[in-house]
């Protein structure tokens, strides 16, 4: 490559991202999937669209999509509150698990006696299928105010769902017989404990070097982080073990340990994020030949029709019958089973492996996911309110609290936002209750700033400087929190807020 060509990259990509960057206005006013349009985009660029781009490497394709699905999941499990998903934990589990088998198991039936697909090529297709995508669904659900348990079971099985397809699909896809299924099953419980293990040692450590390790510029927590997550899913997979699972995890931990410049992390995170779905799509849009598509429309919507409406409800309500669900919320679980770039991506693996049909396969499953992506992105929200489940509006505003080590001082710098709903409202400094050894140091309102007296009323919309030494700043940040979620009372009877025992 010269510095020519590297100049025409250039422009092309810069000019893609920022379509790609417009689309995301079009897409949150309609509630379609933004995914689906950078799709398009690489549709519109390939050999049968206005750029014609011929592309057909699988194989690169498949690596670029895990990379970008290891930086997804980790944007995911930094934004996932570990507050929301511990109770639906053992729900969460078992529907990724569980129901991820009953899928299958449903999905390549309907493949194989009603389009008359060979087993070996049904099973591929109800593997591929069966894992909901954690880009689509934390794209679409997090723009929804739906209840705590209904968004945290269904990110924590997009994010706990992906590892055991990939090892199903790589399973199915190999050259030689499946191995038994007692077999099988070990494998995969084998897999997922090593990158359970993995993940979780990655991501503690990697907290608590952060939180004790002063760096000397902001920028660099944001890639540590990042580095840190990769590492998981490095040493995962090079373990044997499931890397997908392990960066998840690990990027869990560190989103709930409260690091210091955690807004800045958290900005960078979800820039890579964005960048990872971009890229990802359009590769995936170059790759796929729209005028082989034809022939496929109609398997693709027969095995679409009994994914979503008989393997995933019924799988649905199987795994979650234990934990005694709402109908209501098993019902909006059903069709919140969104699909995107990741069943893509496994579809390339047949076609590396050499599997009889594997194109047939890839185009089946583009052709389901973008035609139920764009019926069920859109009408989630309908649904939602039809349900009565979207109308939880009152919950109190989360606090926002970036730390800043000041190393020489042997203390932290708070950085404390009041948001909207916040009951920190109309509270007094002096009724904060800080421990000895923080203060509240300044206050800006309006763009103007001030030296607090005890008796100083905060407001919503006040942004806080607290400094606090570094034996009692886990306990100014609990105590701030509590007062954000319980206000001035918040401790005296027990209580840190509404319904949380202290």
């Amino acid at each position: 490559m010269t510095v020519h060509h590297l100049n025409q990259l250039l422009l092309v990509c810069s000019l893609v991202l920022l379509v790609a960057v417009a689309a995301v206005r079009i897409s949150s006013r309609s509630g379609l999937p933004s995914l689906l349009v950078y799709l398009g985009i690489g549709v519109l660029m390939g050999q049968d669209g206005i750029g014609g781009i011929h592309f057909n490497n699988a194989e690169l394709t498949q690596v670029i999509g895990y990379a970008a699905l290891v930086v997804i999941l980790a944007e995911g499990g930094l934004g996932t509150k570990w507050k929301e998903i511990r109770p639906v934990l053992p729900s969460a589990s078992t529907l990724a698990l569980a129901g991820v088998a009953v899928s299958v198991g449903v999905t390549a039936a309907g493949a194989h006696y009603l389009i008359g697909l060979e087993w070996r090529q049904a099973l591929i297709v109800g593997a591929v299928v069966s894992s909901t995508d954690a880009a689509a669904v934390f794209s679409v659900l997090r723009k929804i105010p739906l209840p705590a348990r209904v968004t945290g079971t269904l990110e924590a099985e997009s994010g706990f769902n992906d590892a055991p397809v990939v090892i199903l699909v790589v399973a199915f896809s190999a050259a030689g017989p499946v191995e038994h299924w007692y077999v099988l099953l070990g494998e995969i419980a084998l897999e997922l404990a090593i990158g359970a293990a993995i993940g979780l040692a990655v991501g503690w450590l990697g907290a608590w070097g952060l939180r004790h390790v002063a760096l000397p510029a902001s920028g660099l927590y944001p890639i540590a982080v990042t580095a840190i997550s990769v590492t998981a899913y490095a040493a995962g997979a090079l373990a044997h073990g499931s890397g997908f699972l392990a960066v998840y995890l690990a990027s869990m931990t560190l989103g709930n340990a409260r690091l210091p410049h955690w807004p800045a992390t958290r900005g960078f995170a979800e820039g890579l994020g964005w960048i990872a779905q971009i890229g990802m799509f359009v590769l995936l849009g170059l790759l796929v030949t729209p005028h082989e598509l034809g022939d496929d429309v109609w398997p693709a919507l027969v095995i679409g029709l009994v994914l979503t409406m008989v393997a995933r409800p019924l799988s649905v309500v199987l795994s979650l019958a234990p934990f005694r669900v709402p109908w209501q919320e098993q019902t909006l679980m059903s069709w919140a089973g969104l699909r995107g770039a990741v069943p893509i991506i496994l579809a390339t693996i047949p076609m590396v492996n050499g599997v009889d049909a594997s194109r047939r396969i890839f185009n089946i499953v583009f052709v389901l996911v973008v035609v139920y992506t764009l019926v069920q992105g859109p009408t989630l929200p309908w649904l939602a309110r039809t349900l009565r489940l979207g109308e939880e509006g009152t919950e109190t505003a989360d606090l926002g609290i970036e730390s800043a080590p000041l190393e020489r001082l042997r203390g932290h710098l708070l950085s404390v936002s009041v948001p909207e709903g916040s009951r920190m409202h109309g509270v007094e400094v002096n009724e904060l209750r800080l421990p000895a050894g923080a203060a509240v140091t300044l206050v800006v309102r309006e763009g103007k700033s001030f030296v607090p007296l005890p008796t100083t009323v905060l407001q919503h919309g006040d942004e806080l400087l607290v400094v606090a030494t570094d034996p009692v700043r886990d306990a100014a940040e609990r105590r701030l929190r509590a007062v954000a979620a319980g206000g001035k009372l918040a401790g005296w009877l027990g209580m840190d807020g509404p319904g949380t025992q202290r």
